[in-house]
């Protein structure tokens, strides 16, 4: 059988680049080699216990049946509770549609508002999996660069010039995966002013680093300005902030139609998401956030750690992220540069040269539209972050 017998719609999609080069890190490790990677953006911690007790209280209470498609009350409520404690926005529990995953609930909201031929800007650098939900449902990606001088951010200017009658959707992620960086209170506003200009334009505003923002504004939601609040469709989780990946938790809150329009796609495709998860981030979302904000320490170290190694390695050009947990050098100063057997033409290149190299594991900045740039997780011991830049610094020695 062949790969041409599928779909059209899945032979079109790319392999994530993200977990593509996970994927292979971890069969050079199998092989025996000591590979770090730091490739994949995840908490390099545990879940908070207080929200591991409330699963195992889940189990033994007898959560074990189907949930509600749009998730449990108390979950629900919950959520409600911490959009109005920590972003100023006014849900109430029927705006609110819990998913499988932040990943889930941006498919879910593309889906359910874009129409084939239909337009959705993109920020970039953006996160790998953008364009190609938008692809999925048969729109079209406009992508707007925001440049490394401007720390990767798209000026509103920018986004105005990308308009066009097809617009549906305009969506981006602050704080940003890959680069780090947080648009401000004023750059969001302005961004809302040009949005309630056009009124058949929706927002769809990727909020799941939150709680890892190291900026003296703090975090700020779009969704929270009362002339677009309709439009806005806020995406957010418990996997970054509380370290709960695996849990597979995220959430939209939007309008009542859209939140309906959310559960009806979800009811069909994937149905409530699991009970036991549900009730360890109704733990999260009512508990304390003692250990988030001491994760939150621990990226900021890393932070300031891991930039100030990369910029001691000649040719690196490196901003200093305002949150999240990566770092974005641009590393085009070694394109068409040579070890004597390969030939460096791309970030592709470079980032598999460096696997096979240094054994460190990173991933391409063309799979988030920033084909100069490379992304660093700086989710790892310090230890393993050190020695990950010295085995960098130590292999690009040898491109001539």
């Amino acid at each position: 059988m062949s790969v041409e017998l599928l779909s059209s719609r899945i032979n079109a999609l790319e392999e994530s680049a993200t977990l593509g080069m996970t994927k292979k890190a971890r069969e050079l490790a199998a092989q025996g080699h000591k590979v770090i990677s730091l490739s994949v953006g995840e908490p390099d911690f545990k879940t908070p216990k207080h929200i591991c007790d409330a699963a195992k209280d889940a189990i033994d209470a007898g959560f074990h049946g189907y949930s509600p498609v749009a998730g449990y009350p108390d979950l629900r409520k919950a959520i409600a509770d911490k959009l109005k404690r920590d972003n100023n926005l006014e849900w109430g529990p029927e705006n609110i549609v819990v998913s499988t995953g932040a990943k889930h609930a941006l498919a879910n909201a593309i889906s359910v508002l874009v129409n084939p031929g239909e337009e959705v800007i993109i920020f970039a650098p953006y996160w790998v999996s953008y364009s190609e939900m938008v692809k999925l449902a048969e729109g079209t990606s406009v992508i707007v660069e925001g440049s490394f001088d401007n720390n990767f951010k798209v000026t509103p200017e920018q986004f105005e010039a990308a308009i066009t009658p097809k617009t549906k959707l305009v969506m981006f992620a602050s704080p940003n995966n890959p680069t780090g960086s947080v648009y401000t209170e004023e750059e969001l506003r302005a961004i809302a002013a040009i949005v309630e200009k056009h009124p058949n334009i929706f927002v769809l505003a990727d909020e799941i680093y939150e709680y890892i923002n190291f900026t003296a504004g703090g975090h700020f939601s779009i969704g929270s300005i009362p002339a677009i609040k309709d439009r806005v469709i806020t995406v957010n989780g418990v996997a970054k902030g509380h370290a709960m990946t695996g849990w597979r938790i995220g959430f939209t809150a939007s309008a009542k139609w859209i939140a309906e329009g959310l559960e009806k796609l979800q009811g069909q495709v994937t149905s409530g998401t699991c009970s036991i998860a549900q009730k360890a981030a109704t733990a999260a979302f009512n508990g304390p956030l003692d250990e988030a904000y001491k994760m939150k320490e621990a990226y900021d170290r890393r932070r300031h750690l891991v930039v100030g190694l990369l910029r001691e390695i000649p040719g690196f050009k490196v901003n200093m992220p305002d949150g999240a947990f990566y770092a974005f050098p641009d590393i085009s100063y070694y394109f068409g540069k040579t070890d004597g057997k390969t030939v460096i033409n791309n970030s592709d290149d470079f980032c598999m040269w460096l696997l096979a190299e240094a054994f460190v594991a990173t991933v391409a900045g063309s799979g988030f539209g920033a084909p100069n740039c490379m992304r660093i997780s700086t989710a790892a011991a310090d230890e393993q972050l050190a020695e990950a830049c010295e085995r960098i610094k130590t292999a690009v020695a040898k491109l001539k």
